[in-house]
């Protein structure tokens, strides 16, 4: 991708950072004073962190990164922005699904990972920044973990710049939506989330819990047979019959 933004990317987003090496866009977007909607992209991050404080990185132009960074007084509505990111990536990714909250798969194996954190500032304002990890030509021999896919391994053949400009039109769209509280958003993403019906284990911070994924809630909680939870990660079973 060459240095100079596109046009309609400069046309979504007030400020544009692209940098060769950086150990977390989304530390460095939070440690400064970037404008609401700005973006940081990186060719290369050394300090990559996934939820649950998980370490990962790649070589350099192997991957899209980046992080937006948005500021709300809304924070009720927090939990469905990253869904709102993953739906993004599946706008722009034909054949990718969704694992709640927002790991963007194909076929089952992890093609992006999405990490949102937030800082609170006066009147009630909040920085949020969500980031934004896309396996692209990463081969076998460079997937972080063997359930892990990139484009280039399922065959699509796309420019570092083409697949920016895209993900972050789509991303401006989905956000546009988050900002309006559209219920399109969520219609759509239960839409993509392969969760839904699955039987399913679910590591969340007051213990382990497996049941059927029956829904996902407006403000974008897991129903497992009924209860609702706000974190976790997810592991998908077997369905049941199967």
């Amino acid at each position: 991708m060459e240095r100079v933004i596109p046009t309609q990317l400069a046309d979504l987003y007030p400020h544009i950072d692209l940098v060769e090496s950086t150990g977390s866009t989304n530390a460095d977007l939070l440690a400064g004073d970037a404008p609401h909607g700005a973006v940081l992209i990186a060719r290369h991050q050394s300090a990559g962190r996934g939820r649950r404080g998980r370490q990962w990185s790649a070589p350099a132009d192997t991957q899209l990164i980046f992080s937006v960074l948005l500021r709300v007084t809304d924070v009720e509505r927090l939990g469905t922005l990253t869904l709102a990111a993953g739906l993004a990536v599946t706008d722009v990714i034909a054949p990718a699904t969704l694992k709640w909250p927002n790991d963007v798969l194909i076929d089952g194996r992890k093609l992006c990972g999405i990490l949102a954190e937030a800082a609170s500032g006066p009147d009630g304002e909040f920085t949020v920044v969500v980031g934004v990890g896309l396996n692209h030509l990463l081969t076998r021999e460079q997937l972080p973990v063997p359930h892990a896919t990139s484009l280039a391994l399922e065959g699509v053949d796309v420019t570092r710049e083409q697949l920016t400009v895209d993900v972050l039109t789509a991303l401006a769209a989905r956000l546009e939506q988050w900002q309006a509280n559209d219920p399109q958003l969520m219609a759509d993403y239960r839409a993509t989330c392969s969760s839904i019906g699955q039987d399913v284990r679910l590591e969340a911070p007051t213990g382990n819990v497996e049941g059927t994924v029956i829904a996902v809630a407006d403000d974008g909680r897991i129903i497992i047979d009924g209860e609702a939870f706000a974190a976790g990660d997810v592991t998908h079973l077997r369905l049941r019959g199967q």
